[in-house]
């Protein structure tokens, strides 16, 4: 899985980390909000790091929780989503606008394969001081360079240099299934 190979997502010890990543989103989705030590200690203990000095607002969501890394200085705001079947590395000084998916999870285009339960990923990387708006939307395999801003309701579906302002919803016919 963490190699973007083909894996099926209904092995068991993939469904056991899935549950556990679920059980600890559902409790710090329905933590209250003053209980700081509490969404942090669940927060800790779902990624894979989480630097100092952070806030993520509910409701969060991912597969795993253990491939995300996060530098210090985050902020996801609310209804975030992290399918994170392959590592999420997460710079410092980010900021997440309200709604933001960050996708490592991909399917076979075959539908036959697809129907076997088949997935595949591929890494995300989002550098430091990068701001990603409201709804905006990476998919699997982008890297994001330092100091970037994503318009809101983006959809990355290629990497972004360092330094620039990119925005818009690149999707479209590019080619057939099995080119």
């Amino acid at each position: 899985m963490l190699a973007g190979e083909l894996y099926n997502a209904s092995d068991p010890v993939l469904l056991e980390d899935r549950s556990r990543a679920l059980r600890l989103t559902y409790e710090f989705n329905q933590s209250h909000p003053d209980d700081l030590a509490k969404r942090g200690q669940i927060l800790h203990s779902l990624f894979g790091k989480l630097g100092g000095h952070f806030e993520i607002q509910p409701s969060f969501r991912c597969d795993y929780g253990y491939n995300i890394y996060i530098g210090d200085y985050f902020l996801a705001n609310y209804n975030c989503v992290i399918l994170d079947v392959c590592r999420v590395d997460i710079g410092n000084r980010v900021l997440l606008g309200p709604g933001v998916q960050i996708f490592t999870a991909a399917h076979p285009l075959d539908p036959a394969l697809r129907s076997s339960s088949a997935e595949f990923g591929k890494p995300v990387k989002i550098g430091d001081n990068v701001w990603l708006g409201g709804g905006v939307i990476v998919l699997p395999g982008v890297t994001i360079g330092n100091n970037s801003v994503i318009g809101a309701g983006s959809v990355v579906d290629r990497d972004i240099p360092e330094n620039v302002v990119a925005a818009g919803n690149r999707c479209r016919v590019i080619g057939n299934i099995g080119d």
